[in-house]
């Protein structure tokens, strides 16, 4: 029984599909895509190279979510797990009351942190549009706008507590993804 060819056989006609760093020729377009450095992506004219602010809010939304659930999944767990030992529970009835338990505390944290970054999102985006561009002062308005928002029903006290929060936490993060444009920025004003 005859072996069919393989991509490493040297007599194979597929041998001359792949080139010599491994990269696959497409036969159908004729094409060898070493030639190209980076992806190309066909843009409308007038449109920015880069995303917008409100097509990342997307991602941002949905990965809140499912940070939150997993924080709070495994919350549910340690929870769960000292609950049902102090209460004796085995078998059957134990993992019931874990599942309850991770359960609640994961929806309740992805759903706090999902309602706390489509605030964020949609300040940032609004204030983006507002001012024309995009850049660390509107992170850092939407950040406290949220935490202001989020704690307005709680008083005013707490109200302000939420802000101090949200801008502490959008500074951090400018300091985090924007530390070397910061550190220009401070540098240029410097009389050293």
């Amino acid at each position: 029984m005859d072996n069919p060819p393989s991509f490493a056989d040297a007599d194979s006609p597929l041998r001359s599909l792949i080139t010599q760093r491994g990269n696959i020729k497409s036969p159908y377009l004729n094409f060898d895509p070493d030639y190209v450095a980076k992806p190309e992506y066909i843009l409308p004219e007038g449109a920015s190279k880069q995303r917008g602010r409100f097509e990342l809010a997307f991602g941002q939304i949905g990965a809140s979510v499912m940070v939150g659930a997993a924080v709070g999944g495994t919350s549910g767990v340690y929870n769960g797990l000292k609950q049902t030992t102090l209460a004796g529970q085995t078998g059957k009835l134990r993992r019931t009351q874990l599942l309850n338990h991770i359960m609640k505390h994961g929806s309740s944290n992805a759903n706090t942190l999902g309602v706390l970054a489509v605030m964020y999102s949609s300040f940032g985006v609004l204030f983006s549009y507002a001012r024309g561009t995009d850049d660390e002062l509107n992170t850092l308005a939407a950040g406290t706008a949220t935490g202001f928002l989020y704690k307005s029903s709680s008083g005013l006290r707490r109200c302000g507590m939420g802000g101090a929060v949200g801008l502490g936490i959008a500074s951090l993060y400018c300091l985090v993804t924007s530390g070397d444009r910061l550190r220009n920025m401070v540098s240029a004003y410097s009389p050293a």
